[in-house]
């Protein structure tokens, strides 16, 4: 018997953001690589009008997110002028009592904050609107220099292009990384910008070695199974160690070892989903060399063992 569909509701909003709806929209669609059904929703059945000059006319109302295991919020006009429909905030309210995640790309995060769900936690939002975020609700701790902040059953975004790291994040969450990256590729987007469960990225990429570092990150990708150092990264980048180390500080939010661990962690997991590798030979494939090594780093970046992770997440082919 195949495991039934994860269910998600993208609610939209009067002044919904066209490209907030359609991501979440386009990544879940139902096919055969992605276990999820989409119901596109408003306050009511019927046309919705959108931003920048589009409306949408939606199949279903609130009733959508009694039955959503999984609620997205896109991004709406002027969120800072008045508060979302009061029938809405009580859906989402509701929703999330029995079970479901919500998740907010850029001002969908004021729908979410009106519900008080988001009090004492951290959330981020578009960057034009984070100290409206704060000033509005002032329970919030709004962090302005991540892409998306995942507090477990409540997730908020930052721009519209940061909805797909969200979407992203939580098919890493809840199918792994192999799921994950395949929809990567479909969608040609980054399978991550930040390289594992931080996202602290800045929002422009440093020029003009910006390229040239994502040139020598796609260079070491390639070579996770050999031997890196910061001097080998560097003289790839044609600058010093120490302006490297600064710059990709700069790029990525991470040094370029931890960049780099987390990379190998990352490969390693989509091995342990996908192949039938010992896990010595995982570590040795991903340059961490031993099973220990590898079982220390895993543990240490996701909270679990190999052997835990392959139980959750194999896949028969």
């Amino acid at each position: 018997m195949p495991e039934p569909l994860r269910r998600v509701a993208v609610l939209v909003l009067e002044g919904a953001k066209p490209l907030d709806v359609g991501i979440p929209a386009q990544v879940f669609t139902t096919r055969a690589s992605m276990p999820y059904e989409v119901r596109v929703c408003g306050s009511a059945p019927g046309l919705v009008a959108g931003g920048d000059g589009l409306s949408y006319h939606v199949a279903h109302g609130l009733e959508a997110l009694e039955w959503a295991d999984i609620v997205f919020v896109p991004g709406y006009r002027f969120p800072d002028r008045e508060e979302p429909p009061a029938p809405a905030v009580a859906a989402l309210r509701a929703a999330h009592g029995r079970g479901a995640t919500l998740a907010a790309i850029s001002t969908g995060a004021f729908a979410l904050a009106a519900t008080g769900l988001l009090d004492g936690k951290r959330a981020t939002t578009h960057w034009h609107y984070t100290k409206a975020l704060a000033a509005r609700h002032p329970l919030v701790t709004v962090d302005e220099n991540v892409l998306f902040v995942d507090e477990g059953d409540v997730l908020t975004s930052a721009g519209a292009a940061s909805g797909i790291d969200l979407c992203l994040h939580i098919l890493r969450r809840e199918q792994g990384v192999a799921v994950s990256n395949h929809a990567a590729r479909r969608l040609v987007a980054a399978p991550y910008r930040s390289g594992g469960q931080a996202q602290y990225v800045p929002r422009s990429v440093p020029e003009p070695l910006g390229e040239r570092f994502a040139a020598t990150r796609e260079w070491a990708l390639a070579r996770l199974g050999d031997p890196l150092t910061l001097d080998a990264l560097a003289r790839h980048a044609a600058v010093s160690p120490r302006t490297f180390s600064r710059r990709f500080v700069e790029d990525t939010g991470y040094t370029p070892m931890q960049w780099v661990m987390r990379a190998r962690i990352d490969v390693a997991r989509e091995l342990l989903e996908r192949s039938e590798q010992s896990i010595e030979q995982i570590a040795a494939g991903v340059g961490l060399g031993t099973a220990a090594n590898l079982r220390l780093h895993f543990q240490r970046i996701l909270g679990t063992t190999p052997s835990e992770y392959r139980r959750t997440f194999a896949r028969g082919e």
